[in-house]
């Protein structure tokens, strides 16, 4: 038996048989070509994009009967980079002056478009350049003339071994048949993640070596809850896994049984739930998991497409489908967004930064580039119509930025007014509070805007000076350190004292051991992954208003957060049979 660990995308527990899935673009031919050779050249690989076009918009097709539009849609971008002219024309321009074959053009542009992404620093931004790898690769085989392998065939219930996994290859793959996934590449925000939870496959991704350990047939045990996967198990390990797959089916239908019930304390105190998602196809999972809106909608898929950022009616239809979808459940908050830094946008400069982190982002960014503002602000207000929308400025540091960003909304409200553009007056407006400026001056911002959001994940590092994606310093990043939480109490009396509401967005607000002290400290709206909801509902419906401040009061005395984790997790595990551990 050999054990991977890896990161877990898509929970659950499977076990199965492996198919391993090969799909290896082998050798790229290099050679000159002769000047009279370069038309004959340029129109072959016109032809090969062009039936790479054609191919994707068959399987957008094939995907629209089977599937979400949603889904589907993640091929727009595979359309419009074989669409782009300024992508053509540099394929054309490299052909003519290299004289060499246009398969050796197409990998070297390939790999000088993708290479500044694969070197950023931001995970998201680093996962998008297998979109360009999957354009790529279509018109390669079209190229050479190699037939793909079409997992649309698979007939018989698997496990899906890969290196790498296509986005257009997960579109297409027969869901029915795969049961789970192991990758060696990818993260929680790759296509491939997003889809599996959609698709509700378990899934564990980043696990480096299993493509290569694995083979067709192998016995495996998928347990994307943990992030773990054990190849060719033990009879001991198979009875065990099967014992927690009845256990986790168990647990998971008594947990969505609590979908029609509120998240509501012993003593009545009434809490709401809601679901954070990445792009529009996660919709009907936050659905199914019994959000009460959508407490976090991030809007940066949109802008970091291999095409460039969306237009005004791209992000206006974007935006629209999560809020009609959400209309009978509740609120949608749209964050705005949050580029810049180690986040650049494909095809615009960015500044060469010591710290991106602490520099040209979020607001900042887009206060500089207010074109693109205006056309995200003028997308949201048009898409309010269709819901119950909210909007949200990440990386507020001041008053000054606030009032700043304020200014531009209402600026855009009014262009719209003229234009004779519908839209929802009565929006309300927030601000996430994840820089120590903003939470220390809580009370001050409290007073302009409707509600706050608490940004867990960078006031925490910011807080205790700490890189969370430094693995050498991992273990400072501490959610219960002391000044952690002295600040998440003053923020959320802050806001309180100055009678707005206020949600958490961070992954705080999804862990079930923070829970209670969330509870204790007042926070009326947690927003976390829609797998989450269930398992957090269940402890605030077990708790009561007065057991949550007790503990809160009891931990609030505490020096260390040493201290604090262990007492808290021995509280809450007296109390509650944790599935997250």
């Amino acid at each position: 038996m050999k054990t991977f660990k890896g990161i877990s995308a898509s929970p659950g527990i499977v076990i199965g048989k492996v198919f391993l899935y090969v799909d290896d673009a082998g050798q790229i031919p290099k050679y000159t070509i002769s000047a009279d050779q370069v038309d004959a050249e340029l129109e072959r690989f016109f032809v090969a994009a062009g039936k790479a076009a054609e191919e994707i918009r068959d399987l957008q097709a094939k995907a629209s009967l089977t599937m979400r539009k949603e889904e589907s849609k993640i091929l727009d971008s595979h359309v419009l980079m074989l669409s782009d002219p300024e992508f053509t024309k540099r394929i054309e321009e490299s052909i003519r002056s290299q004289l060499l074959n246009a398969e050796w053009v197409l990998y070297t542009t390939i790999n000088q478009l993708v290479e500044p992404l694969e070197n950023s620093a931001d995970t998201y931004l680093r996962e998008r350049t297998i979109d360009i790898r999957d354009v790529a690769k279509r018109v390669y085989n079209h190229l050479l003339y190699r037939d793909r392998i079409n997992l649309s065939d698979l007939d018989q219930e698997v496990i899906l071994v890969t290196h790498d996994l296509l986005p257009s290859d997960a579109l297409a793959m027969n869901k029915q048949s795969v049961k789970g996934i192991a990758m060696d590449a990818g993260g929680k925000t790759s296509h491939t993640a997003i889809l599996a939870r959609s698709f509700e496959i378990p899934a564990v991704l980043g696990l480096s070596s299993i493509s290569s350990s694995a083979a067709t047939g192998d016995t495996i045990i998928i347990d994307g809850t943990s992030g773990v996967v054990l190849l060719k198990p033990d009879q001991r390990t198979l009875a065990a896994y099967e014992k927690r797959i009845r256990a986790w089916q168990r647990r998971e239908v008594e947990l969505l049984t609590l979908n029609e019930l509120p998240a509501e304390t012993r003593d009545g105190k009434r809490i709401v739930l809601k679901a954070n998602i990445e792009v529009p196809e996660e919709t009907e999972s936050a659905i199914a998991h019994g959000a009460e809106g959508i407490g976090l909608y991030r809007s940066e898929f949109l802008f970091l497409q291999p095409g460039g950022y969306s237009s005004e009616d791209v992000q206006y239809d974007a935006y629209a489908r999560v809020l009609k979808a959400m209309a009978p459940y509740g609120e949608v908050t749209i964050r705005t967004l949050d580029v810049g830094g180690d986040k650049v946008i494909p095809g615009m400069a960015g500044l060469d930064e010591k710290n991106p982190i602490l520099g040209w982002r979020a607001v900042r960014f887009c206060l500089s580039r207010k074109d693109l503002f205006r056309t995200q602000l003028r997308a949201m207000l048009r898409a309010s119509v269709h819901g119950r929308l909210r909007i949200m400025f990440p990386m507020i540091s001041g008053i000054e930025e606030l009032e700043n960003v304020l200014a531009l909304l209402d600026e855009c409200r009014q262009q719209l007014r003229e234009e004779s553009i519908p839209f929802a007056e009565d929006i309300p407006v927030g601000i996430m509070i994840e820089v120590p400026s903003a939470a220390l001056t809580a009370d001050i911002l409290a007073r302009k805007v409707d509600f706050f959001s608490i940004g867990t994940n960078d006031l925490i590092q910011y807080t205790i000076a700490v890189d969370r994606g430094n693995e050498k310093i991992a273990y400072l990043y501490e959610p219960f350190h002391p000044g952690v939480l002295r600040l998440l109490k003053r923020i959320i009396e802050d806001a309180h004292n100055a009678g707005i509401p206020v949600a958490m967005c961070g992954e705080v607000a999804g862990d079930p051991y923070a829970a209670v002290i969330l509870l204790g400290f007042g926070l009326d709206v947690f927003s976390m992954s829609s797998f989450g909801i269930p398992e957090v509902k269940k402890i605030i419906r077990s708790v009561s208003m007065s057991e949550a401040e007790e503990l809160v009061g009891t931990i609030m005395e505490m020096k260390s957060y040493k201290e604090i984790d262990s007492y808290v997790r021995s509280w809450m595990n007296e109390r509650f049979d944790l599935a997250v551990t």
